[in-house]
């Protein structure tokens, strides 16, 4: 029989909280983060010995990576003046002072 309209059953709320990993997902995070933390020098000499051949490769299988470490962002869409598509940017370079 289920509990009276209004009420909560007692352990209501003593789940996990949601988006949290589970047991395994956490322990299959970790030992793949030990495993890449490990391998990081090995990585670097893969890519080099790929960007003798074909830097553009190279260049491409760096990029991949990347999106391991920083997610892709969700695309949007600019538009500029008069409805438009495109943006201007504008980029300037400043001498930083040293430390």
């Amino acid at each position: 029989m289920s509990a009276p309209k209004g009420t909560r059953p007692p352990n209501a709320g003593r789940g996990r909280p949601p988006g949290a990993a589970n047991k395994v997902t956490r322990d299959v995070r970790a030992a793949l983060a030990t495993f890449a933390e490990g391998n990081v020098q090995k990585l670097q000499g893969w890519l080099d010995a790929v960007a003798e051949k074909d830097p553009g490769k190279a260049a491409d299988l760096f990029i991949r990576v990347l999106e391991y470490h920083m997610p892709k962002l969700a695309r949007t869409e600019l538009h500029g003046k008069d409805g438009q598509a495109g943006i201007e940017l504008r980029v300037s370079f400043v001498d930083v002072p040293p430390r």
